[in-house]
């Protein structure tokens, strides 16, 4: 059985880690459409800076990679909005914040990444439409601007 479970891993866990071996067509061809500009990370994922206005601004990457559950194909938005300064641990003050910033959001929420970061999260269908994707980027960097700002005071750094 173990032999079973490991060979399993092995199959599973690579699709789970890799990158997009191209950025998504749709992705671009939305973006495009909406005359949003973008570069393409190493990752193939797309890197948005949204203008917030009053000289801020915050960046959102548009993962080209898609999960699926069942016959529902996912994609995320993410968008950095807190980054700890001792490491992988985000202090319980900052973690409790985003948990209640979790709880009122409509679309999305606050996850931790690697390196301590706390990432506003939004996952929309795969196909999403244009002006979905377009909601989606927006409220990303509106929420994860509007914690990095409290958190930071008047520091813009993502």
């Amino acid at each position: 059985m173990k032999t079973v479970i490991s060979l399993a891993l092995l199959v599973v866990m690579p699709l789970a880690v890799s990158a997009a071996d191209r950025p998504d067509p749709l992705v671009k061809r939305h973006l495009d459409s909406k005359k949003t500009p973008y570069e393409v990370d190493k990752d193939n994922d797309f890197a948005i800076t949204v203008d917030l206005g009053e000289g801020r601004t915050q960046q959102v990457f548009v993962i080209s990679d898609t999960n699926e559950v069942d016959s529902l194909r996912v994609r995320e938005i993410w968008s950095i909005g807190y980054r700890a300064d001792t490491g992988e641990t985000i202090p319980e003050r900052v973690a409790n914040r985003l948990l209640e910033q979790s709880h009122l959001a409509i679309l999305g929420s606050w996850v931790k990444q690697k390196g301590g970061h706390g990432v506003y999260v939004i996952k929309v269908p795969a196909n999403a439409s244009a002006d979905d994707l377009d909601s989606a980027i927006d409220t990303a960097a509106g929420s994860a601007d509007k914690m990095e700002s409290e958190f930071t005071g008047d520091k813009d750094e993502f």
